[in-house]
């Protein structure tokens, strides 16, 4: 994600209330906020929706935003904390039914497409059960390829604790599908 620095006057100015400068700030990082919800939620209707909610919230919070921060590093932090109350949520759960991982299986051995349909159902299905933390960071690291850095900034934890949090997804994955007797 590009990030802008920001002028701190501007943001004193957000700070204190001023709407030009909220809006501002939100035509400029609009589709970075939209960016980052999508990796994480990956329904485009559902993205626009939880990137309001999120400017509303960042709006909402204006006080307690330090202008001598990272209005971006901010914004991401708020917007991951929108999907993952998203992913919380029992709407999250019949949305992300459809939610799809790439379909690399097929570049390593050639299977049968009923098989490697079967093999990618029963791979959401598990990627799915994840506890939504889990997922979230799993959704940006594996399937998004962001780089670590990236998403202990957006998640406001250190780059140990995503790499530990990707670590216990892949055990979870790889239990749960040999469960549905799918050997990773």
């Amino acid at each position: 994600m590009e990030v802008l620095e920001q002028p701190t006057e501007l943001l004193e100015q957000f700070a204190h209330g001023e709407l030009d400068a909220f809006e501002s700030l939100f035509r400029q990082f609009q589709s970075q906020v939209y960016g980052w919800i999508i990796r994480i939620v990956r329904e485009p209707g559902v993205a626009e929706d939880l990137t309001i909610e999120t400017f509303w919230r960042i709006y909402r919070a204006r006080a307690r935003f330090d202008p001598a921060r990272s209005f971006g590093a901010w914004a991401r932090r708020i917007a991951t904390n929108v999907a993952l109350d998203h992913l919380k949520s029992g709407y999250a759960k019949a949305a992300s039914s459809e939610t799809s991982l790439s379909d690399d299986s097929s570049r390593v051995v050639p299977l049968d497409p009923g098989i490697r349909r079967d093999i990618r159902e029963r791979t959401e299905h598990a990627f799915r059960h994840l506890p939504a933390k889990l997922r979230l960071v799993a959704t940006l690291a594996l399937i998004e390829e962001r780089p670590y850095k990236e998403i202990a900034e957006g998640l406001n934890i250190s780059e140990g604790a995503v790499k530990t949090r990707v670590f216990r997804a892949l055990r979870l994955l790889r239990k749960r599908l040999h469960q549905l007797g799918v050997e990773p």
